[in-house]
């Protein structure tokens, strides 16, 4: 019946209609959402297995689910929580979950499951199992909840969360062997088989395992499953032996099996249930640090016989033959090819055209594309291990070599400059002004974790001084001389004056980065908490001046200066007609604000040659923002675009409130928060309304652009500092009406029009999991973005002037402009331009 993946936001229905459009969803699975006095934001996407289970993932604002009344039980319904807290009443009491923790619920249950923040979740309703079904009976009448700490439990949470990730791509007949190997999973769990860790004493070999993901109907069949739980239990606590002692030249199996207290044949077959020997994994294992820190530019002057000394190898002339026949090339050609250091995006044709951080399949990847073996064992099985391996005890192989490689890229908190706030003040609006600094800035990242810079009342006016992130393109024209420039563009070897540069870890070089080199370009300003904002309100931004910051620098003291760059992330980068192919090139520009309207017009132009930035990292395209252009490293061009003068339009490229998600969030795709929405409507004028996420709302200001088309098709605008005259209103939940009821996503107003932003992935931090931040540059469609920016123009047309959906498609096609906001920011943008002449009576006030 639902053979088909189905989405549903709900940001694109009016506020009257997401209860019953959530409640289509939440039937699916047999529950009900407790009655709630605001609808919740929320998102999720479904699709039915062949064997007629059903796999919902979901992301929502904090609600209550219970049985589905008037409905016949059916099946069960396994939930896991991936993000956020939730907690369960039944007849024992209120338990609490955990992210990673499984819930397995009786559809005729007395149970009552509240989400307690916003939260994602994957749910899978199993069609009816007798065996599950009673053991659940056994484990309690309603629920069974498996922690994710005992280690078969913690198999069955990753699977999920793994299923969840990837639901889009999974097809019924890819559902059903994962519901089969599920039902397996949770029949061992229920049955009280989930002691991976059991002692076994040294010599023992417990009976054979059963193939992954049978399911189980017999206690003969129980039984196996918890044989081969005990093994996958000591096939990971062997690979953890084995990990930390990888350097060590005589490690042996029979040591390795010592150490663990088990017999050497049997840890052998382990390791060939698994599909491999104990010598090919570990060689494996070595080769892929060596690798690691063959490609780490922080290690750039350790010698390859060093690092073939410290990962076991005990002959350079092996290490370099073992390296070049599982890479394909030698140790010291991996360290020394263009752009290996410098993570160069564009510098080969066929690697991924995206900006942001790579995937962890990518990461195991070296910047050559070399086609290697998948991570964590070799491709050919060896002849002399016998039958197919078992993928339960693969799989222990290779998410092992993920997690050690996890653990190193995982983010840190970032530390905002503690800045005092300023006193209380009457009750008159004040005026604020934050000038640009290393202490006033953030750099390529939001975070709800950022310290405010200033404190603000709703109606308070805050002027800030925005830098463009492409100011070093021009040193002399664009930082020189002027101290809050040079303050932020400050770097010198071993230093930076503003050390975290964009989100991801703060120590990257397992990217080929230099320390605080994440990902993310935008210098933002800010953040301004403003007092008495709360998840729910609707902050607008009103945009009252924009002004020019004018050049220091002796020799330009008063012009303008901006920088445009056709970049390797530019739509036009695989699609050049003229030698040399690939390129990049930088045009400057100097802004005439004297002229009658003010226009910009080219001074000189210059292809970009790699730059060797403070820190020796090698960038062989524009990778990373402020690495400063070398005077003489370059060729410019003058008397470019002769003739040509191009119209000013002053704006933000970026205007966002925090991401209601932990941790650092890359600053370039855009999402619900605003963020870089390129959008050259968001000038002087207009009005940004944006639906807060956290306490305080934390806004903030970048990407300053002195004009841009849409489509900002080679990658940039004309990226010019500037200064903006910003009055904060805080909309509260309950007294907003009209567009900004129920509000979700970004919306802004022009004098005469209401202007809707559609995005590929509009909410793709909750809809993406884990890897959202790398997989929406990969999502990126004008096909997406048009469907978004259809359904949020229906739903504004519907809510604020009262249509019903068909009056609202008429108007939306003969009344309503479509166009493509930008194809530069992974998140791919379009947007829809209402005229407030379609409806010469205004729609009523706002609220608040």
């Amino acid at each position: 019946m639902h053979d088909d993946l189905r989405h549903l936001t709900l940001d694109a229905y009016p506020e009257a209609l997401r209860h019953e459009a959530w409640d289509t969803v939440l039937e699916r699975l047999r529950v009900a959402a407790g009655p709630s006095a605001v609808a919740p934001w929320g998102q999720g996407c479904w699709r039915a297995s062949a064997l007629g289970s059903v796999f919902v993932r979901l992301a929502a604002s904090a609600q209550t689910w219970q049985p589905r009344p008037g409905q016949t039980p059916e099946g069960l319904l396994a939930v896991t929580v991936l993000e956020g807290s939730a907690l369960v009443d039944h007849d024992g009491g209120t338990l609490a979950l955990r992210a990673g923790d499984v819930l397995l619920l009786a559809p005729g249950g007395g149970w009552r499951l509240g989400f307690i923040t916003p939260w994602r979740a994957l749910a899978v309703r199993l069609r009816p199992q007798a065996l599950l079904q009673r053991l659940l009976r056994l484990a309690g009448p309603q629920l069974a909840h498996l922690e994710r700490g005992r280690p078969l439990h913690g198999v069955c949470s990753a699977l999920l969360a793994s299923v969840a990730e990837r639901l889009p791509g999974l097809g019924q007949a890819d559902l059903a062997t994962l519901e089969t190997t599920l039902e397996g999973l949770l029949t061992s769990c229920l049955g009280g088989l989930g002691g991976l860790g059991a002692p076994v004493e040294a010599g023992a070999e417990p009976a054979s395992a059963v193939q992954a993901g049978a399911v189980q109907t017999s206690a003969v069949q129980a039984s196996a499953v918890q044989a081969s739980a005990v093994q996958l239990g000591h096939l990971q606590r062997v690979c953890r032996t084995l990990e930390a002692r990888l350097g060590e030249a005589d490690m042996s199996l029979e040591r390795l099996a010592a150490l663990d207290g088990l017999s050497t044949r049997y840890v052998q077959r382990l390791f060939q249930t698994a599909g491999t020997t104990f010598g090919d994994h570990l060689r494996e294992r070595r080769l892929e640090r060596a690798r690691m820190d063959l490609l780490n530019p922080a290690l750039a002057r350790v010698t390859v016989a060093e690092i073939c000394y410290r990962w076991g190898f005990s002959d350079p002339s092996n290490f370099t033959r073992a390296f070049s026949a599982r890479y394909g090339l030698s140790p010291r050609a991996c360290r020394s090819r263009p752009g290996a250091h410098a993570g160069a995006p564009g510098g080969s044709p066929e690697l991924p055209r995206h900006r942001g951080r790579p995937t962890a399949d990518e990461q195991a990847v070296e910047p050559t594309q070399v086609q290697a073996a998948p991570r964590g064992l070799a491709t050919a099985r060896p002849a002399d291990i016998g039958p197919a391996p078992d993928p339960s005890f693969r799989q222990v192989l290779d998410d092992h070599a993920y997690q050690v490689l996890a653990v190193s890229l995982a983010p840190k908190r970032s530390l905002a400059a503690d800045v005092p706030l300023p006193a209380a003040a009457g009750p008159a609006p004040r005026h604020h002004y934050v000038p640009a600094s290393a202490q006033t800035v953030h750099w390529g990242y939001l975070s709800r974790s950022l310290k405010p810079v200033v404190t603000v009342r709703s109606g308070d006016v805050v002027t800030l001084e925005t830098l463009t992130q492409h100011a070093s393109d021009d040193w002399e024209r664009m930082v020189q001389g002027d101290a809050g420039a040079q303050s932020v563009f400050e770097w010198r070897p071993g230093h930076k004056a503003v050390s975290r540069r964009g989100a991801g870890p703060q120590d990257a070089s397992v990217f080929g980065r230099g320390s605080g080199e994440g990902f993310g370009v935008h210098i933002c300003t800010g953040p301004v908490h403003v007092q008495g904002a709360e998840p729910g309100d609707v902050l607008e931004v009103r945009i009252l001046d924009v002004r020019h910051r004018p050049s220091q620098s002796p020799r330009f003291r008063g012009r303008v200066f901006g920088s445009n760059a056709a970049a390797w992330w530019g739509y036009h980068y695989q699609d050049l007609l003229t030698e040399p192919r690939p390129r990049e090139v930088v045009t400057l520009y100097e802004i005439d604000t004297v002229a009658e309207p003010a226009v910009a017009r080219a001074v000189y132009s210059y292809r970009w040659m790699p730059q060797t930035d403070p820190d020796g990292v090698r960038h062989a395209t524009i990778d990373y923002p402020g690495v400063p252009v070398e005077e003489g490293s370059v060729y410019k061009r003058y008397g470019v675009l002769a003739g040509a003068c191009v119209p000013l339009r002053p704006h933000f490229g970026l205007l966002a409130v925090a991401p209601r998600e932990a941790g650092p969030v890359d600053s370039i795709p855009p999402g619900y928060f605003g963020g870089n929405l390129d959008n050259w409507r968001a000038g002087k004028g207009a009005r940004l309304y944006l639906p807060v996420a956290v306490d305080g709302a934390l806004f903030s200001a970048g990407d300053p652009h002195a004009a841009q088309g849409d489509g900002e098709v080679c990658g940039t605008a004309i990226e010019c500092s500037l200064t903006g005259v910003f009055q904060l209103v805080l909309h509260k939940r309950a007294q907003c009406s009209g567009p900004l009821a129920g509000l979700g996503s970004p919306l802004l107003e022009t004098d005469d029009a209401w202007v809707v932003q559609g995005l590929s992935e509009p909410n793709y931090l909750a809809d993406l999991g884990p890897q959202a931040q790398a997989e929406v540059y990969r999502r990126a469609s004008l096909d997406s973005a048009m469907r978004d920016a259809f359904r949020k123009a229906r739903r504004h047309l519907m809510q604020t002037w009262a249509l019903d959906e068909d009056e609202a498609l008429s108007l939306l096609s003969v009344g309503v402009d479509f166009g493509i906001t930008q194809v530069a920011d992974g998140n791919w943008g379009v947007h829809a331009v209402i005229p407030k002449a379609l409806f010469p009576q205004p729609a009523g006030p706002l609220g608040g």
